[in-house]
């Protein structure tokens, strides 16, 4: 007899979080030293329950840096296996807005390719790297800081 329909195991629980790899004209990407660890991250943050992906990528980075931004195109889907976080990644352009710090951001920067390696952990560095990228959206699995190894049936979004 299978014990699954007398003690049902609950549902896994994954939150669902986007981020903006936001490109300027000379190939400098946006990225915030977060105010609660002090990582450099591109800006980005949870999904609301009511609010659209879009909307949620608008909003998070408005608030972290006071920037408004156009949605290029989704350029990754990265799972942190560890947190059960799913984060969508997004190619965006600026559009307006004025840069300011906010409770969550300590510093604000443009970084070159090169910067964003030496600054960013490689499971946040992969998602702007990723954006700069004309190929197709990444789908990729890290632990919170290291990338994880690609499994067999795994592969990049075609």
């Amino acid at each position: 007899m299978n014990n699954d329909t007398e003690h049902p195991r609950p549902a896994p629980l994954h939150s669902v979080s986007v981020a903006g790899a936001v490109v300027r004209e000379d190939g400098r990407v946006l990225a915030i030293r977060r105010a609660d660890n002090g990582s450099w991250e591109p800006p980005g943050g949870v999904l609301e329950l009511t609010e659209t992906v879009e909307d949620g990528l608008r909003r998070e980075i408005f608030e972290e840096t006071g920037l408004k931004v156009g949605i290029d195109r989704l350029t990754g889907v990265y799972k942190n296996m560890t947190r059960g976080i799913v984060a969508l990644v997004f190619r965006c352009h600026p559009e307006g807005g004025t840069e300011h710090l906010s409770g969550e951001s300590t510093a604000i920067d443009w970084l070159t390719p090169a910067e964003v390696t030496d600054r960013m952990s490689e499971a946040y560095a992969v998602r702007l790297l990723d954006a700069l990228d004309a190929g197709p959206a990444r789908i990729r699995a890290h632990d919170g800081r290291r990338l994880t190894p690609i499994r067999t049936g795994e592969c990049d979004a075609k």
